[in-house]
């Protein structure tokens, strides 16, 4: 800790022990000069002990305060900073360094026996549970980095190198030696067994916490509650894990809640998952991964911004060569009640899975579906999830729900409902849907595809759906791109268009919350693999970068797929080209919010009324219905939609009406 300690004087040894302390050497007990040896009762000194200041007092819940001391307690290998209090410990503390300001009581052992990696290093067997896709945990794991080791496994050299940088980390925070930080807070617990406890942590009630770093910061403090067992854990700054959950080789992001008797193994969870009452075995869950039933199960899969409905259930196992299936749902994806899929399957974003899917559906060229069952089958309704008024909650949702305060982030999430990786999977969504008109004829009553089946309806529905959404993402990107140009002329409107880097052409990727052109994710890849990037906080800065860059890349690739859609050519498009592209805009974004308003609407019908005005007549039904839920028109949701329509009316007509002028 750096600081000054000297010896005990022969009078001070007398006092410690005329007030019931003891030590085999006090030659090896070290205190800070001016501390009060008064508040220091019935302690058993062994090995090197340091004693800060025992200065000042502690607020204890109901007004009670407790003047700093240490008393009650065994200590061995033991240094303790300023104004602390320690007392009635069961059974010892050794081999730990202690901060200032903090306050240990009524816990059993707290201890390091040995060399420790403190969950710094350890394997988890993500994805598939008999192994192949392990992730090595370390402090400052990204969902990103995470995405490398678990599902690059065709780049064997990518993965063994990072698994060397990690591992060279986890050797730098090894030791024999534990730390509990300044102002944390350890009461009522159990065995405490090879651990890190940063600052402002509060550990109240744990019942068994074993090799594990609890990552607390000053700004994002971790909590964890009564009855709390773990082992082989990291959690990370903004956390709580509470109310009997029990954590097995689990890594726990930032800002995330895990509660209600929650069960995980071999699992990850990254910013701002909630997960409460169910269980987790070998999950990759990326940010916002949601789940609130105690029936639900999530098992050996990927995820992110996902909301598990009650009842939801995968299998990993058909009983042949044991649990190694996988399965993936892509970001937004989401489960009904009662959902039920065997794995392996890939369900394409934002997409939701209602009844039980056997046939090991691949859906992720048609982002934004319904998957249902229907007599056994699944059916696929493509895009149809795009007017539903819940995607669009859920898209604003989440930005307001992200409670990560510490100002180092480990994960780059973007929260964008329409980018360069979802409007990619629609315009392969659009080609394959027109390959099944063509190959089976326009008049088919069922199309079959990746083991689902369409109707002519959904599908003809489908490409209008999608259509207005890439004209809803491209018309953005151009009025984005040309906001505060008022033009003379054609060429200075082509002159701002033109892109400012060529990074963003071709294929983008999710990595589990950063979305990237996949030329940025291949090169990174590329200078991990030489040894160009050999440190864990250099990899963290490459996906920052690619985070912060993103709308730069955005345009790279929004513009060349303007020029392909509308048939354009980047020296001849004029003013009246994207007034062209403004009209079309204009009337998707209508035309969506119109749908998402209708669907909004049904929120607010009679029969969605049942259950209200009990004992009374159908005007008291309603009363009470808006009594509690309030007036469609004012809505806050419904009013969000009323407001977007008016002001992208009135920004593409504002645009027009800047280009006229020269579009004659």
């Amino acid at each position: 800790m750096g600081k000054e300690y000297r010896k005990l004087a022969s009078g001070e040894i007398v006092l410690l022990q005329s007030q019931g302390c003891q030590s085999a050497q006090w030659e090896h007990v070290s205190v800070a000069d001016g501390i009060d040896l008064r508040q220091v009762v019935n302690v058993t000194f062994s090995g090197d002990v340091k004693l800060g200041l025992l200065d000042g007092y502690f607020d204890m819940p109901g007004g009670l305060r407790r003047h700093c001391g240490v008393r009650n307690a065994v200590l061995h290998n033991v240094e303790v900073g300023d104004n602390c209090l320690i007392e009635n410990i069961r059974g010892h503390i050794a081999n730990y360094r202690i901060g200032h300001d903090t306050h240990i009581c009524n816990i059993g052992i707290l201890a390091v026996d040995g060399e420790c990696c403190f969950g710094n290093g350890i394997d988890v067997a993500v994805l598939n549970e008999t192994g192949g896709r392990e992730v090595m945990m370390h402090d400052c794991l990204s969902a990103h980095q995470a995405y490398f080791m678990a599902l690059y496994r065709h780049r064997p050299r990518l993965v063994q190198n990072m698994r060397k940088i990690i591992g060279e980390y986890a050797r730098q925070v090894s030791g024999t030696v534990g730390t509990v930080g300044s102002h944390v807070v350890i009461a009522d617990c159990g065995e405490l067994r090879g651990l890190r406890i940063g600052d402002y942590s509060s550990i109240v009630g744990a019942g068994k916490l074993v090799n594990g770093s609890i990552n607390s910061v000053r700004e994002a403090p971790v909590y964890v509650g009564r009855n709390v067992i773990c082992e082989d854990f990291i959690i990370s700054s903004g956390s709580s894990v509470t109310d009997g959950a029990m954590l097995s080789r689990c890594f726990v992001g930032q800002a995330c809640v895990i509660g209600h008797g929650y069960s995980a193994s071999e699992s990850l969870f990254f910013g701002n998952c909630q997960e409460e009452n169910g269980e987790a075995c070998a999950v990759f869950a990326g940010p916002f991964t949601v789940t609130h039933h105690k029936s639900t199960l999530l098992i050996a899969s990927q995820f992110s911004f996902m909301n598990a409905g009650s009842g939801s259930n995968q299998s990993n196992h058909m009983y042949k060569l044991g649990p190694i299936h996988q399965g993936a749902m892509e970001r937004g994806a989401k489960t009904s009640s009662n959902s039920y899929i065997l794995w392996p399957a890939r369900i394409g974003a934002f997409s939701l899975v209602m009844g039980r899917h056997t046939d090991h559906p691949d859906t992720s060229d048609l982002p934004f579906s319904y998957l249902i069952e229907h007599e056994n089958m699944t059916y696929l309704y493509p895009a149809i999830n795009l007017r539903s008024v819940g995607t669009i909650r859920d898209a604003r949702k989440w930005p307001m729900r992200d409670k990560r305060t510490d100002p180092h982030r480990l994960d780059q999430i973007n929260y964008n409902l329409l980018s360069p990786y979802t409007i990619q999977k629609m315009i392969n969504g659009c080609r394959i849907l027109k390959n099944l008109q063509r190959l089976a004829g326009e008049t088919s009553v069922v199309y079959s595809y990746q083991s689902t089946r369409i109707k002519n309806s959904s599908l003809v529905r489908g490409l209008e759906l999608y259509d207005m959404a890439i004209n809803k993402f491209l018309g953005n990107s151009i009025i984005k791109r040309l906001e505060g140009l008022v033009p003379a002329s054609n060429e200075e409107i082509r002159r701002r268009l033109k892109p400012d880097t060529n990074v963003g052409l071709g294929d983008w990727c999710d990595l589990s919350g950063l979305i990237a052109p996949k030329s940025e994710v291949l090169r990174l890849i590329d200078d991990i693999e030489r040894g160009d990037v050999a440190t864990v906080d250099e990899m963290h800065d490459r996906f920052a970068e690619m985070h912060g860059r993103y709308y730069e890349y955005e345009w790279t690739w929004a513009f060349d797929k303007i020029l392909w859609y509308y048939g354009l050519e980047p020296g001849k498009i004029t003013a009246a080209d994207v007034i062209d592209i403004v009209e079309r805009w204009k009337r998707a974004v209508v035309g969506i919010d119109n749908l998402v308003y209708n669907d909004a609407k049904k929120e607010f019908s009679l029969s969605s009324m049942t259950g209200f005005g009990v004992d009374g007549d159908r005007a008291q039904q309603v009363e009470d219905f808006e009594q509690v839920r309030g007036v469609f028109e004012r809505d806050p949701s419904v009013q969000s939609i009323l407001d977007h329509i008016k002001a992208k009316t009135t920004l593409g007509d504002t645009l027009i009406t800047t280009l006229q002028p020269i579009s004659r």
